[in-house]
């Protein structure tokens, strides 16, 4: 039934029916402005908790973490940093804190200038992306054109020989941003990854308190059915038929899918009829990256300097290990590493723990190492021997001191997890065509047919990927619909 339709219909006493299937952020502030606008809210949600991606868990030392996003992105106008002002959830910056570990495992001296330079090439290369998407071959890279910028940056003489290979090794890292290799970053489409004006936040209190009050309205006036997995949605009559795995079949006048990107591509024949082939083209075109975090934590801090504030700190922030030769017998591949330090976060919420970010070929093969293993204990002993190369480079540390043994591991494993479409969030890969009107066409949905859509991957471009994301674009299919039943003021 067209949406004009609809709209003549309004004078109707049924209160309009809507399903959102999912009970991630998108899916919970979608819920909550529908219901505002006076609408019937059911939510279907596969897992026995809310949330989706957006989860914590507690270490063995009772610390709360983040197992999804860890960060708010952007500072301008963003409502996620405003609800966590509002639930006092503390944020924390670094402010460009890092230490730079060559292949040799040697502390470069010249790191703030290498990354400096790295960064630099970032910005040339969102410009370039910006200004000349049009026209740039959707085979190239963010590498190749680091590839030829670092030439620019240190003149193509044998002195600087040595600084172009730092920063194309830097450059690496950029994974940690997307889930995926810099050589698979599109440069065509690199600029739908530019985010919000402003800082990106560390999110230190955990999302834990923003998430329970993006919830809180759904769960209080929504019919929230955990446990229930949607097993198709037939769209073909007036209303629309939802059955699940259990057995029930749901009928609506409106229903809205917040499922991640990568449940979606291997899941588009729960669509009935099918759905149109522009869209499934979209939903295959849009990459999907695998992101994941090890938490390793000490029982004390050993990397720090009892001694002096942590503002004087030298090993606080970043640490990344470009290319390391010296784990052969673990890291063979010489896959970068990254961790951030949470003994300096706020007071509060701090611990010695360091956090790894690791992505792409290294999360998919870490994460069934670790699933082949038949405990928690060979879990850890096998992260332990995997990340000790990287943390016994720090400041301080000894071997067999207690200090500097881990007192836990705890590894994500997104890229297993079949809910979260086995990985992360969407990014933008080579060989994207229409990579901006891929993301418009899931955004727009399927109103002739009753069926919506919202989740990170339809976000507003300056949001894509985020949390942020995500709430912008359930709360913009709510409106819609509210204003297709005529009820857009309240």
């Amino acid at each position: 039934m067209e949406l004009s339709k609809k709209l003549r219909l309004t004078g109707s006493s049924m209160i309009p029916r809507i399903c959102v299937v999912g009970a991630g952020i998108a899916g919970l502030r979608c819920a909550d402005v529908l219901l505002q606008h006076g609408f019937k809210v059911t939510i279907l949600e596969a897992r026995d908790r809310i949330g989706g991606r957006l989860h914590q868990t507690k270490l063995p030392s009772g610390q709360l973490v983040d197992l999804g996003p860890n960060w708010i992105h952007g500072t301008e106008h963003n409502p996620i940093l405003d609800l966590a002002k509002e639930t006092d959830t503390p944020c924390h910056t670094w402010e460009g804190r890092f230490n730079v570990f060559d292949e040799a495992g040697h502390e470069l001296k010249n790191g703030k200038e290498l990354s400096e330079a790295m960064w630099g090439i970032v910005l040339q290369a969102f410009k370039h992306s910006t200004e000349n998407a049009s026209t740039i071959d959707p085979k190239e890279s963010l590498h190749d054109f680091f590839a030829e910028k670092v030439k620019e940056v240190f003149p193509d003489a044998a002195s600087h020989e040595q600084q172009r290979k730092l920063v194309m090794q830097m450059s690496e890292m950029w994974g940690t941003f997307v889930g995926s290799p810099v050589q698979r970053q599109s440069l065509k489409y690199f600029w739908l990854e530019e985010c919000i004006e402003g800082e990106n936040l560390f999110c230190a209190g955990t999302y834990k308190k923003i998430l329970d009050h993006i919830a809180k309205p759904a769960l209080a006036n929504a019919d929230v059915r955990l446990s229930t997995r949607v097993r198709s949605i037939d769209t073909s009559a007036d209303t629309v038929k939802v059955f699940t795995d259990d057995g029930n079949e749901f009928h609506f006048d409106e229903v809205i899918v917040t499922t991640p990107l990568g449940w979606l591509k291997r899941n588009k024949e729960a669509f009935v009829p099918s759905l149109p082939p522009r869209f499934a083209q979209a939903i295959d075109a849009i990459g999907y990256g695998c992101l994941e975090k090890v938490y390793i934590t000490f029982p004390r801090a050993f990397w720090l300097e009892d001694s002096i504030p942590s503002e004087e700190q030298t090993f606080t922030g970043f640490t990344q290990w470009l290319s390391p030769m010296h784990a052969p017998d673990t890291n063979p591949q010489r896959w970068g590493q990254e961790s951030v330090d949470m003994s300096t976060l706020p007071e509060s919420c701090s611990h010695p723990t360091l956090l790894f970010y690791i992505f792409g070929d290294q999360s998919i093969s870490l994460s069934k190492e670790l699933a082949a293993l038949p405990s928690q204990e060979a879990r850890t002993a096998h992260l332990v021997n995997f990340f000790k190369p990287y943390y016994s480079l720090l400041p301080h540390y000894v071997d067999g001191s207690k200090d500097c043994t881990p007192a836990s591991c705890l590894a994500t494993s997104w890229v297993t997890d079949e809910l979260a479409g086995y990985g992360s969030y969407s990014n933008f890969q080579v060989g994207l065509q229409e990579g901006d009107k891929d993301i418009e066409i899931m955004r727009e949905g399927l109103p002739g047919r009753n069926l919506w859509f919202a989740g990170e991957h339809t976000a507003p471009f300056v949001a894509l990927g985020t949390v942020t994301g995500a709430y912008w674009s359930g709360e913009a299919v709510a409106k819609r619909i509210a204003d297709a039943y005529g009820k857009g003021n309240l």
